[in-house]
């Protein structure tokens, strides 16, 4: 598995070509939530000044997403906004701030990021949530912020975000554990499909 990346440390990259200009900076990162995957990027001109670009990046042109840039083969790959998102599409699925709930009916907390996988995959892997009472036994004094795996019954409605209850018991206090713990996660799901 590639490096994971909070989808909030994605803002303010700066996409760069294969030949080393800098192009412009993310502002948002766009996915699919049924999917499970990113679709692309909403981008800004680069320095403090400048605003938002009348262009967009589709993941599909995306060479590589690592720590420090995205990464693209040249400027030709920017594309009009509507081949990343729209309006419609972009409002059902919105998941930050939406309540987590398991299958089986149980609210494990809300969402604060969305987790994707580096490289060339887009890939969505889980959420860092606040996490309900009924998720973290343990300290009442303030609310714990953890790392859970997506599952592939993922279901976004713009206010609910609903995974399967099995992935709770696959949660992380961080990043660098996470990673176990999604692979973990997927290798049990592998093994009930078979």
């Amino acid at each position: 598995m590639n490096e994971l990346l909070a989808a909030r440390s994605l803002t303010t990259l700066p996409v760069v070509t294969l030949g080393g200009d800098a192009v412009a900076q993310v502002k948002d990162t766009v996915f699919d939530p049924a999917a499970g995957r990113v679709t692309g990027f909403t981008l800004s001109g680069r320095g403090l000044l400048s605003g938002p670009l009348k262009r967009s990046l589709p993941w599909s042109a995306v060479h590589a997403l690592g720590p420090h840039a995205v990464m693209i083969r040249d400027a030709l790959a920017l594309q009009d906004p509507s081949t990343v998102v729209a309006r419609r599409e972009a409002q059902q699925g919105r998941v930050l701030h939406a309540k987590v709930l398991t299958d089986e009916g149980a609210e494990v907390g809300t969402v604060l990021d969305v987790i994707v996988e580096g490289g060339a995959s887009g890939r969505v892997v889980g959420f860092r949530i606040a996490a309900a009472k009924a998720l973290m036994q343990g300290s009442r004094r303030r609310r714990h912020r953890v790392y859970v795996p997506r599952g592939e019954t993922l279901a976004v409605s713009g206010r609910a975000l609903v995974i399967p209850a099995d992935a709770t018991r696959y949660v992380a206090d961080d990043l660098p554990a996470f990673v176990a713990r999604v692979g973990a996660f997927q290798a049990g799901q592998e093994g009930t499909a078979s």
